[in-house]
């Protein structure tokens, strides 16, 4: 089945769409030393056998600006919590309360947070490669429509011209996106 011109141009737009969340998702992950509950969202811990995420065995959230506060549901996973915690790429040091984790989250030195900016950065120049390439299978795609002879030179230059649209809408999001990032990193 021929793909047409409009799915082909839907296709590229959905693929930048994810890239863009994708984005989003993973610098949610980059601790900027303000405490925010999503920071635990990709941390799993055996439960009953089945690695399972911390936010579906345990309530997380913010007690205050630079505390997280994880209240298992069940009293036996504090220390099965609390070990996933420390043993993570986040340099948390959480401590168990009875049948609450609070985890303090450091001061970030400036090294640590011009680090932090740069792997921001180098994120932001993955999602843009990606969204080149999405870019490239789309115009590869419309000049084979146009070598079939399915479309008209003037239907394949607009639609590349659509595609290169959505090429810079991505791109412009993916730079407000590290720019905010840096921003938030960046400050003290």
């Amino acid at each position: 089945m021929a793909e047409t011109i409009s799915e082909i141009i839907k296709d590229a737009e959905d693929r930048m769409g994810k890239s863009v969340a994708n984005l989003r998702t993973d610098l949610g992950k980059i601790r900027t030393g303000r405490a925010h509950a999503g920071l635990l969202d990709h941390l799993q811990v055996n439960y009953y056998g089945t690695m399972t995420p911390i936010n579906q065995v345990a309530n997380v959230s913010a007690e205050d600006a630079r505390t997280l506060l994880v209240t298992p549901w069940e009293k036996n996973m504090v220390q099965v919590i609390e070990k996933a915690i420390m043993e993570s790429d986040l340099g948390l040091n959480p401590v168990s309360a009875g049948q609450v984790i609070r985890i303090p989250m450091p001061i970030l030195t400036e090294e640590r947070r011009k680090e932090l900016a740069k792997l921001a950065r180098s994120e932001g120049e993955q999602t843009r490669v990606a969204i080149r390439n999405i870019r490239r299978d789309a115009n590869h795609h419309l000049k084979e429509l146009l070598k079939k002879k399915e479309v008209s030179e003037d239907e394949n230059k607009r639609a590349e011209d659509t595609v290169q649209k959505s090429t810079d809408n991505s791109i412009n999001q993916v730079d407000e996106i590290v720019n905010n990032k840096e921003k938030e990193i960046m400050e003290i």
